[in-house]
């Protein structure tokens, strides 16, 4: 294993009954791109700024086929003594050190089953460490990078010092014109964001997610960005990524839902003026009395 000094970051199906696990698992482009060791090294060596060559020392530890405790698992993955986890989002999930701290302790017990590990002896046993990374690229603006910690879950106590857990989210946003130096070591991921911004750029200037999609598969391959990629999985691509737009534009009308009974609550209860909720909600009063009245 050639490399270069680490430094941190600034396919065995599990077939367990669990009635949390569900097996209607949906592809995203972003694991289709990186279940290919070659493109997840290059991911991994400009995350740590390392220069591992040889994908085949990697150890594929995804679990297949499933959702667990409603988390969709990206790829996982055991190098270099860390457990890595990467995920893609494209929309910003405070809970996400709650998923991430559920799904590695899924894939520690298999680790520690498939290396028989005896967690009862008087012997320290050794494992990985877990290194867990967010892929951000919503439409939302967010910071570069962010740290999302299971200690902000917990309700505040005298005890809150003496928590017994933690689990950290590394989120880095990739969205084009973000974390630079990241696209410059690690090519197709930069390739990836591009083809995401074509995409929605298509949208902005009228044209449905369907034709937006043909439309940046054409402009990319004829770029050379992921053009053997998009020339070999044309089909499921425009699959997958109608199902990621549609899956985001759903979660989006949650928030805005929820974010409308809330404001409408205040509003209701004589803690927000009818201009104040107007505001917060982003239109104009007459809009908002129109949203007050299908409500009520």
């Amino acid at each position: 294993m050639s490399k270069k000094q680490r430094k941190p970051i600034s396919k065995k199906k599990n077939t367990s009954s669990n009635h949390h696990v569900n097996s209607k698992y949906k592809d995203t482009l972003f694991r289709m791109i990186f279940r290919d060791k070659k493109n997840l090294l290059s991911l991994y060596n400009a995350l740590n700024k390392t220069s591992y060559t040889n994908p085949d020392d990697m150890k594929i530890t995804t679990l297949e086929d499933v959702i667990y405790v409603g988390m969709k698992n990206d790829v996982s993955f055991l190098f270099s003594s860390i457990m890595n986890l990467f995920e893609h989002q494209s929309t910003f999930n405070p809970n996400m050190p709650v998923r991430g701290l559920l799904y590695l302790a899924r894939i520690y017990q298999n680790y520690i089953r498939e290396n028989g590990l005896n967690i009862y002896s008087s012997t320290q046993i050794s494992l990985p460490v877990p290194v867990y990374v967010v892929f951000y690229n919503g439409r939302k603006e967010e910071a570069e990078y962010q740290e999302l910690k299971l200690s902000d879950a917990f309700k505040k106590s005298e005890f809150s010092g003496q928590a017994a857990l933690e689990c950290r989210v590394i989120m880095l946003n990739i969205n084009l014109g973000h974390n630079k130096e990241l696209f410059e070591n690690c090519r197709i991921l930069w390739e990836y964001a591009y083809f995401i911004n074509e995409v929605r750029e298509n949208q902005k200037k009228g044209s449905s997610i369907e034709v937006a999609v043909r439309q940046a598969q054409k402009s990319c391959i004829e770029q050379d960005i992921l053009k053997e990629f998009l020339e070999k999985n044309r089909a499921e691509v425009s699959y997958v990524i109608l199902e990621e737009f549609n899956e985001e534009q759903y979660a989006e009308g949650l928030r805005e839902e929820g974010k409308a009974k809330t404001l409408i609550s205040l509003y209701q209860k004589n803690l927000l003026t009818l201009e104040q909720a107007a505001e917060e909600y982003g239109t104009t009063v007459e809009e908002f009395q129109k949203l007050l009245a299908r409500k009520v």
